[in-house]
């Protein structure tokens, strides 16, 4: 997603540059591929920067911050990351003490590769100034009303029924094979719920490599939920699912259903 969002910025007129220290080969050869420009270390990269956009997973959003406030950087920074209203708003109080600017934003969709497929949320109140800036490639950008964690928010309810439906999907097969009618459970779902079936591969595919990014998203949204005063308890649930998925790490090729079942069926 990273380098997706990087790279429509590039197509949007902007000199974009990456940190390459720490980071592996694979990711070198998509940011050259990208048309990204490297810096060595994190410093030299905010020295002249006039924005920092921040993707990365949820757990790590706030060091990322507060690495970044560590340089002294002073131009606008913006997370992206899928995480609580609460989170971002202390991500904004880190660089803020800083000098920094903070934009709340959020990513709906698949990797921006193509137009139509992909939102950048944006807000705050240095969101609007953005807004047009980073508009050109295929990413498309939207600013929202409300100040920071309104953009986090937005991305908390989405991911919390696509990510959330897919965790439970899998789980509840899962149960039906444990307890051996996963059989009549899809000869019912093939009556009544006919789209069920062919989501079931489709998911365990499409989430199984991923699953783990996707833990820390899932307790970043049981956060939100209560901090609203509702139940967390079904995201901490999802993370729990997705976490036993944690051996199929950038598998390739992804698990097919059965390996997905089997991981949950034997967790520990």
């Amino acid at each position: 997603m990273g380098v997706s969002v990087a790279a429509s910025f590039v197509a949007a007129g902007h000199d974009v540059r990456w940190v390459a220290q720490g980071r592996s080969a694979a990711t070198s050869q998509r940011a050259t591929a990208a048309g990204l420009r490297s810096v060595d270390e994190l410093a030299a990269g905010c020295e002249h920067a006039e924005l920092v956009v921040s993707v990365c997973p949820p757990s790590v959003a706030v060091d990322v911050a507060r690495t970044v406030a560590a340089t002294g950087f002073a131009g606008t920074y913006l997370d992206a990351n899928a995480i609580s209203p609460e989170t971002a708003a202390e991500v904004a109080s880190v660089v803020a003490a800083s000098g920094a600017t903070p934009v709340d934003g959020s990513i709906i969709g698949m990797p921006a590769h193509r137009a139509d497929t992909t939102r950048l949320y944006l807000s705050g109140s240095g969101a609007s100034e953005w807004v047009d800036e980073l508009t050109g490639g295929p990413l498309a950008v939207i600013g929202i009303e409300g100040g920071i964690g309104a953009a986090s928010a937005l991305k908390m309810a989405y991911a919390g029924w696509t990510k959330g439906s897919s965790a439970l999907l899998l789980a509840l097969f899962a149960y039906a094979a444990e307890m051996g009618v996963d059989g009549p459970l899809l000869d019912e779902w093939s009556r009544s719920q006919p789209q069920l079936p062919g989501q079931l591969e489709t998911r365990a595919a499409s989430t199984g490599p991923k699953a783990w990014r996707f833990v820390g998203e899932m307790e970043e949204i049981a956060s939100a939920l209560r901090a609203a005063g509702l139940s967390g308890g079904f995201h901490d649930g999802a993370a729990a699912t997705y976490a036993a998925l944690g051996r199929f790490k950038d598998a390739s090729p992804p698990p097919d259903l059965a390996a997905v079942v089997e991981a949950l069926r034997s967790r520990t």
